[in-house]
Parts: structure tokens; C-alpha cells; sequence
């Protein structure tokens, strides 16, 4: 158990803001550190490479679009009725059909498997997978593996890392 030192509120281990206040978790001498935040980060010499983008549908045939605030990409999702947003961590077993991971999802406190999006007829919902950070629409903290319907403009944030969901 983490315990925030601005409000004094228990956290579970390995969440990385407070899920009352919002403040960070992780010690000030960690957060200066920096951290691998992809697996496509360096090459066989060492120098950075930019990571491969995700390989998405075109937008014309997307159901749904998500909009990374901060960055300004769009990710289309329109092959499958349901995806798995996250980010990939070296070993991990279980992938998320969605990796966050170029846009500083570690940072930001985003899960491996942090929240599932899916499409049932005309209806868009979104599930919070059991994460560390939370995942929040329009700034209410959703309650874990309990279906939550989306609308058009909605923004979601999975921890720190903001998205809008575009539905088309």
C-alpha cells in the first residue's frame, strides 16, 4: 500500500498518482530519471530511433477515433468490435491490442491492460480493467470492470494520458 503525502490516502502498489488528490507517487529523484518508454527506443549502436507507428485502419472505414490530446494523432478503430488500450512492457504475456507506449503511456500512469473499448450495435462503451491509475470520462473515475457508454466528444483519460473518442 502506497500512501499519498499530500492527502494521506492509501494507494494500491504500483499506482502512480493518488487516486483522491491526483499527485504523483513516485519519489521526485525517480521522475528525473529517464525511463525506456518503448521497446523500438535505440538501435543496435545506440542511437534513438523514432518508434514504427501503429498500424491502424484508414479513418474513412473507422467506427470510432481516438485523439491523442497531447500529441494530436488519431488512432481509427474499425477492424474489430473491441479493443484493448495499454502499453507493452518487455516479457509481458498478454498485449494490448493498442499500445500506448509512444506517447509516454508509462509516464503518464497508463496499465498494460488498462481499459477495453468496444462496440455493441450503435452503442460505445468503455471498461476499466482493473488499473492501477484509473480510468476516467469526462473527469468521473469510472468504477473498475463495470461498462461505461461513451458519446461522441467524450474525453477519457487513462491516468494522466488524455484521449477523445471521435465517433463516427
Amino acid at each position: 500500500m502506497n500512501i499519498c503525502s499530500k492527502c494521506l490516502c492509501p494507494n494500491p502498489v504500483g499506482a502512480l498518482f493518488c487516486a483522491e488528490c491526483g499527485a504523483s507517487l513516485i519519489p521526485t529523484e525517480l521522475t528525473t530519471q529517464s525511463f525506456r518508454t518503448d521497446r523500438f527506443d535505440a538501435s543496435a549502436d545506440g542511437a534513438i530511433v523514432s518508434p514504427p507507428p501503429i498500424t491502424l485502419p484508414h479513418r474513412d472505414q473507422a467506427w470510432a477515433s481516438l485523439h491523442l490530446i497531447e500529441s494530436g494523432h488519431i488512432l481509427p478503430l474499425a477492424d474489430r468490435n473491441d479493443y484493448t488500450l495499454g502499453r507493452y512492457t518487455e516479457g509481458q504475456p498478454i498485449l494490448p491490442d493498442i499500445d500506448l507506449s509512444p506517447y509516454q503511456a508509462y509516464a503518464a500512469g497508463v496499465s498494460r491492460l488498462h481499459a477495453l473499448i468496444k462496440r455493441e450495435g450503435k452503442r460505445v462503451i468503455i471498461v476499466d480493467l482493473g488499473s492501477s491509475n484509473g480510468t476516467y470520462v469526462n473527469g468521473k473515475r469510472l468504477t473498475t470492470r463495470t461498462e461505461h457508454l461513451l458519446n461522441h466528444g467524450d474525453i477519457i483519460a487513462l491516468g494522466k494520458l488524455k484521449l477523445q473518442i471521435l465517433l463516427h
